[in-house]
């Protein structure tokens, strides 16, 4: 079977080490803003560059239909939400799908932090004419562990 390059592959397996790092010194319970708070510091200790709450505008033919704001951003180049909830929202995926969407950036890591830890790896090809269906179960670039 073919190997798959996924798009910024070694920063993204980084932050997943981070995650899982976090999660399994804190273990489950916790509000997402200590999450968050931890891996920002997990993170910016391994030499990535974080930052928080980052605001953006939602655009619409030239003019600006509301702000958003995500999580993190990690060197500039992967977005990161996290959720610490007992069941994932279903919504969830579609949140970060949207924020690449607003975006320049093309990938996106949705952690949650719930009774066992999983993550989402997210893609949208934002130069790509034909750009990918990120909730295709099949499409290669988004995995779940």
């Amino acid at each position: 079977m073919p190997q798959i390059k996924l798009l910024h592959e070694p920063l993204t397996r980084a932050i997943i080490g981070a995650f899982y790092e976090v999660y399994n010194t804190l273990g489950f319970g916790f509000l997402e803003h200590i999450y968050v708070m931890a891996l920002e510091r997990e993170l910016r200790s391994r030499g990535h560059m974080v930052r928080r709450e980052v605001s953006f505008s939602v655009i619409y033919k030239g003019e600006e239909l509301a702000r958003q704001r995500m999580d993190m951003i990690i060197d500039e180049k992967v977005i990161v939400e996290v959720k610490s909830t007992y069941i994932l929202h279903k919504a969830a995926r579609r949140q970060i799908y949207n924020y690449l969407r607003s975006t320049n950036l093309e990938v996106g890591l949705l952690f949650h932090f719930g009774p066992e830890p999983k993550f989402y790896r997210m893609l949208h090809r934002n130069s790509s004419s034909h750009p990918v269906d990120p909730f295709d179960p099949m499409h290669p670039a988004d995995t779940s562990s």
